[in-house]
């Protein structure tokens, strides 16, 4: 069989890429966070898969994505794929999701139906949460009952499946305020899920035993809010440090979300040593405070356009902030689908049980190991960290 080829290209919303073979289409990439994780990506799925130009059908299929991309009227329903190694009910669907034109939607229920297949909408939305042919096959366009978003599994979860409805002019119900700290996961768990069972079966034993994903998300209404409270909680107890940070909001009674960085900066050192601070707490405060003052601080808003290590690089800045304490942010208040935090002493030792290794592994061995678990390793970060519990 010939060798696949693959081609990048610019789009409005990043490099997408296309793997082909003889037979068609084999795989649409919707951009990453780093054309590496494209590339990456390609090569894990297709080994001896050659960066080529792109032959006359692939390159129509390009200049359509692209269009598409741009707003544009754009008939991707004649690209050619290759499904012969897929499941026939998968085919299915995929064949039906084509005839969604832009600007419309269907919902999971309605495609079974269809497809005469009563009862199986979950069916349906496990299928297209594996979907190789984003876009091509547009998964973007199935709705939950209701006319909730649903899942999505391409880079970007709920956020891209929110940007393309935008791009053609479809509605869908009131997009996930994850940058509003409303506590919305960025991506679908049941995809996640799915994937890791996939990709590791030795981390599909240990979901197994701890059962389903539960993350919880903290709200938060600030960047700058969530780092303070970061601050306040490093090297204490859970308990001491709730209780420090109620002190430290308690100063400022009319403020009902929490102290603002106007605050910080006004109040005297004597007041903040006094609800508990250690000192060099008390100067990553008004670093802190300072910076966001200045704008130098991302807002919520902002980092929504920020891929994660462009916020781990902006947010380590400040004083007191390591890669870690971002790395909690992104999890636990962003909702990010792939962080994998492996200097976290409970990741390794979560790793070290869910593997029964002896010894604690270094942070190397599980970033190297967690390569297979993306673009989900905070998922696959919660049951490591379920593990060490247990």
């Amino acid at each position: 069989m010939p060798t696949p080829g693959f081609t990048l290209f610019d789009t409005a919303i990043g490099r997408c890429a296309l793997v082909w073979g003889e037979r068609g289409l084999l795989r649409v990439h919707l951009p990453e966070a780093r054309e590496a994780d494209t590339r990456a990506r390609i090569r894990r799925d297709f080994a001896d898969a050659e960066e080529l130009p792109p032959p006359p059908d692939v390159r129509q299929a390009v200049d359509a994505v692209a269009a598409l991309l741009r707003g544009e009227a754009s008939d991707l329903s004649q690209v050619r794929l290759d499904m012969e190694a897929l499941p026939a009910f998968h085919r299915r669907v995929y064949d039906v999701a084509r005839t969604i034109p832009s600007g419309a939607t269907l919902t999971y229920g309605e495609i079974a139906s269809r497809l005469e297949t009563r009862g199986a909408a979950r069916a349906v939305g496990q299928a297209l949460g594996r979907n190789p042919f984003p876009l091509i096959v547009p998964c973007h366009r199935v709705l939950a009952a209701g006319g909730r978003a649903g899942g999505f599994s391409a880079p970007g979860g709920l956020t891209t499946k929110f940007r393309l409805l935008a791009i053609e002019g479809a509605a869908a119900g009131p997009a996930p305020g994850l940058f509003d700290g409303d506590g919305t996961l960025g991506f679908d768990p049941n995809a996640a899920v799915a994937h890791l069972r996939a990709a590791d079966p030795g981390l599909a034993r240990v979901m197994d035993a701890i059962g389903p994903f539960r993350m919880p998300l903290d709200r938060t209404p600030s960047v700058f809010l969530a780092l303070a409270e970061a601050i306040v909680y490093q090297q204490l107890t859970g308990k001491a440090a709730a209780t420090i940070f109620a002190r430290v909001r308690a100063l400022f009674p009319r403020a009902q979300q929490g102290p603002t960085p106007e605050q910080i900066l006004r109040a005297s050192d004597d007041r903040l040593r006094g609800a508990g601070l250690s000192r060099q707490k008390l100067l990553s405060l008004r670093d802190l405070a300072r910076r966001a003052v200045d704008g130098q601080l991302p807002t919520l808003a902002d980092v929504q356009a920020m891929d994660d290590e462009a916020i781990v690089e902006r947010l380590t800045e400040v004083r007191g902030i390591g890669r870690w304490t971002v790395e909690m942010l992104l999890i636990f208040r962003l909702g990010r689908p792939d962080v994998l935090p492996v200097d976290d002493y409970g990741i390794r030792k979560g790793f070290a049980t869910a593997f029964r290794k002896r010894t604690i592994p270094d942070a190397k061995t599980v970033a190297k190991h967690g390569a297979r678990w993306k673009p989900y390793r905070t998922v696959a970060s919660w049951y490591l960290w379920r593990a060490a519990d247990a």
